[in-house]
């Protein structure tokens, strides 16, 4: 694993609408190619989403996508953000993680979410109101589970077996874009990611109520997405399309589901390109900005909205063949 003065980390939830032109099966095994190629070059950690029954075939199932990822993968934190709760059995789930914190060697984390898309908890015969209570149970067990040792589940006694092979096993946070979120998070998980950074406030101060330290800033900051181009305008009308399908897809869940989300639909490529949620640069203006900041750190959506594996590609060579070597030891700043 190489090392970089440049954080970096991958995120993939795999959508392949119609109009992308792409087999699913070769958009899953770009994916785990672009793992192998970001865990050469020490990236942060690698990132996969879940929803269910989604048109453009979104990510529905991420335990086995994850065992594939730490197939392929040696040092690169693997995460999922966020698998939904209320649509597993927690002790099925718990036994599922613990075989990855194996596979992985402990490089697994995992954020639990409640979902919101109201299709999704009709699709799994799942009452809405029940959110918080099978996020909660859900939370409970795998840390019970975690231990190796007998617990009680469901007014029985379980052990989940083999134990984990990182002391206490994945580390389980908790998502949300509410205020109960926040609190719940603050009293039970391991830690919080907001999807929206308003609610970060909830959150410190349940840990202040409970005696527990400030967490400090919030860990989000702008959703803003990199894509790298030679040439912006040409970057802009290819990646463009696929962009706005994101967005947009994502804008009509939360409008349908009144959740507040950095996403939000727009009517023209124009006007997402002037909002400023995703950005085309070339290799020189992302340097430009990172030596800007004290923390460099850019996330990566190579396959963002549909965009063929190829175009995901010409981005990420361009980062590795242009970026990381102006952070190079040595390097002129």
């Amino acid at each position: 694993m190489e090392q970089t003065g440049v954080l970096f980390s991958l995120r993939f939830d795999f959508r392949n609408p119609d109009f992308a032109g792409t087999v699913m099966a070769d958009r899953y095994a770009a994916g785990l190619d672009m793992a192998t190629w970001a865990d050469r070059l020490g990236a942060h950690n690698i990132v996969i989403s879940e929803h269910h029954a989604s048109a453009d075939g979104y990510l529905p199932s991420p335990v086995p996508m994850l065992a594939a990822l730490a197939a392929r993968t040696t040092n690169t934190r693997l995460m999922v953000a966020a698998l939904l709760a209320p649509f597993h059995d927690p002790l099925s789930l718990a036994e599922d993680l613990v075989v990855l914190d194996h596979l992985s060697r402990g490089r697994v984390d995992v954020l639990l979410g409640g979902g919101y898309v109201r299709e999704e908890f009709a699709m799994f015969d799942v009452p809405l109101k029940e959110r918080p209570k099978r996020v909660t149970e859900a939370v409970a067990t795998l840390k019970a589970a975690f231990t190796g040792e007998p617990f009680e589940y469901r007014g029985r006694t379980v052990q989940v077996t083999p134990a984990p092979f990182r002391r206490g096993g994945p580390t389980v946070l908790l998502g949300g874009t509410s205020e109960p979120a926040a609190r719940r998070a603050a009293r039970i998980a391991d830690g919080f990611l907001p999807g929206v950074p308003e609610v970060w406030e909830f959150y410190q101060d349940e840990l202040s109520k409970l005696g527990r330290p400030d967490p400090g800033p919030c860990p989000i900051s702008d959703n803003r997405l990199i894509f790298l181009a030679e040439d912006p305008e040409k970057g802009w009308e290819q990646a463009g399309p696929y962009f706005l399908h994101e967005t947009n897809s994502y804008g009509a869940w939360q409008a349908e589901n009144n959740v507040a989300s950095p996403y939000r639909s727009f009517d023209s490529l124009d006007e997402l390109r002037a909002s400023g949620q995703y950005a085309v640069l070339t290799p020189t203006q992302l340097v430009e900005e990172l030596r800007a900041t004290p923390f460099p750190y850019v996330l990566f959506h190579p396959l963002c909205g549909g965009i063929p594996p190829e175009l995901g590609w010409s981005s990420l060579h361009l980062f590795e063949h242009e970026v990381l070597p102006a952070f190079a030891p040595g390097s002129a700043g």
